[in-house]
C-alpha cells in the first residue's frame, strides 16, 4: 500500500498525478500484509509466517495486523494450515512443532518479563544428562495471572531472578535451572547425573549452584542439597556419587576426591577419583559412560602405569559393581586398604584438583 503526503485538492488539476509521485512514499510492511491478509489467500498467510520468530505468533498480534479474529479458529481447523500450540498461540506453518516453536509459544504466552528455567533452561545451557521431561518450565513475576496449561509449567515467583540470552531466549542462570529442575525429581540418581554432568563440563560452578540453594530456601530441595555436598566435596560423576555414598557406609574414612598426584620431582602421573592420602591408595572408576569422553577411559589405563611404577597401590572398579556388588566392592577395598598401610607410603605428593 502507497501512502501519499498531502491532499489532491492541495494540487492544480492536471498536475496532480505529476507532483505527487514527487511526493515521499512511505512503503511499510505490515501495512502492505494487512492489505493482502484481508484477501485471504494462501500466499499470503506463507508470507505472515516469515514475520514471526520461528513462525509462531499470538491472537493479538495477528489481529493487531489487520487478520480478522475469525480467521484464528477457522485456520486452525483440519486443513486450516495452522497449528494452536497454546490457547491464542499459533504456529503459522501447521504440522508438528518442532522443541525450538514450543519453547517460542511458553515465552509468547507468559510475555514480556518471563524466562526458562528448570529441565528446559539445563538443555539450552548445554546440560546432557538430563531426565525425561515434556514440560517447559517458565518463570514469572508473581502479580503476573498465567497458568499452567498443557506442555506449559508456570511457576509464579516473588524471588528475582538472572536471565540469560541463550540461543535467542532469555533463560534463567545454569545454576537457578539446575536448582528449580532438580527439586521436583525425587530420585537421587537423575540428580547426580544432571548437576555432575553441568559441574563436570563446566557449565555450572559448584559455588554458584551453593549460592543458588542457599538463597532460594525452597522446598523440596533436600535431594539437590545431598547432591551438592557431594559435588563440594569434589565428586564430579554420578558413579563417583556412587562410590562416594558406599564408602560413607564402608568401615574405611572418606577419601579425598579428584586428586592430583605427582612424583617426587613434581611431573603429574595422573589425576585419581579418590585418594587415600595417609597409605597411598588409589581408587579409580573405570567407565567410558560416566567420564568425559572415551580418550579419558584409554588415559586411566596409561595413567595405572604411571602410578604403579612409583608404588602407589590402585583399585579398579567398574560403575555396575557399585550396584550389583557393593559389599565385593568394599571388601577389595578394606584389604587394598590394609595391605597400603603396611607398605611404605610412596614418595609421591597428592593435591586437590578442582577446575571449577
Amino acid at each position: 500500500m502507497t501512502r501519499i503526503v498531502g491532499h489532491p485538492r492541495d494540487f492544480p488539476q492536471g498536475r496532480r498525478l505529476s507532483t505527487c509521485r514527487s511526493l515521499v512514499v512511505v512503503v511499510r510492511l505490515d501495512v502492505l500484509m494487512m492489505e493482502q491478509v484481508s484477501k485471504h489467500r494462501s500466499t499470503d498467510f506463507s508470507q505472515l509466517a516469515d514475520l514471526y520468530p520461528d513462525q509462531v505468533a499470538t491472537r493479538h498480534d495477528l489481529i493487531g495486523l489487520g487478520v480478522d479474529p475469525s480467521t484464528t479458529s477457522r485456520r486452525c481447523l483440519p486443513g486450516g494450515g495452522w497449528t494452536r500450540l497454546l490457547p491464542g498461540v499459533y504456529l503459522l506453518t501447521g504440522g508438528q512443532p518442532s522443541r525450538r516453536q514450543l519453547v517460542r509459544a511458553a515465552l509468547l504466552k507468559t510475555r514480556p518479563t518471563s524466562a526458562i528455567t528448570g529441565v528446559e533452561a539445563a538443555r539450552l545451557h548445554g546440560v546432557r544428562n538430563l531426565p525425561e521431561d515434556e514440560r517447559i518450565h517458565v518463570l514469572v513475576p508473581h502479580d503476573r495471572c498465567v497458568r499452567s496449561r498443557d506442555y506449559l509449567l508456570v511457576e509464579r515467583t516473588r524471588r528475582p531472578w538472572e536471565r540469560q540470552c541463550v540461543s535467542g531466549f532469555p533463560v534463567a542462570t545454569a545454576a537457578r535451572a539446575l536448582v528449580d529442575a532438580t527439586r521436583r525429581l525425587w530420585q537421587l540418581t537423575p540428580v547426580r547425573a544432571m548437576i555432575a554432568d553441568a559441574v563436570q563440563r563446566q557449565l555450572c560452578a559448584p559455588d554458584a549452584l551453593g549460592a543458588e540453594l542457599v538463597y532460594l530456601r525452597l522446598g523440596g530441595t533436600s535431594i539437590p542439597r545431598r547432591v551438592f555436598g557431594e559435588i563440594a566435596d569434589g565428586v564430579r560423576s554420578a558413579a563417583e556419587a556412587w562410590a562416594y555414598s558406599l564408602v560413607k557406609r564402608s568401615p574405611l574414612a572418606q577419601p579425598s576426591w579428584n586428586v592430583r598426584i605427582c612424583s617426587p620431582a613434581g611431573r603429574q602421573l595422573a589425576i585419581v577419583d579418590a585418594w587415600w592420602d595417609e597409605v597411598g591408595l588409589a581408587w579409580e572408576i573405570d567407565s567410558k559412560e560416566f567420564h568425559l569422553s572415551p580418550q579419558d577411559y584409554e588415559r586411566t589405563l596409561r595413567r595405572h602405569s604411571a602410578l604403579t611404577a612409583t608404588g602407589v597401590l590402585v583399585v579398579h572398579t567398574v560403575p555396575s559393581r557399585l550396584k550389583s556388588d557393593p559389599a565385593g566392592v568394599v571388601g577389595e577395598l578394606v584389604d587394598a586398604f590394609h595391605a597400603a598401610a603396611n607398605r611404605t607410603r610412596p614418595a609421591v605428593t597428592a593435591t586437590l584438583h578442582r577446575p571449577i
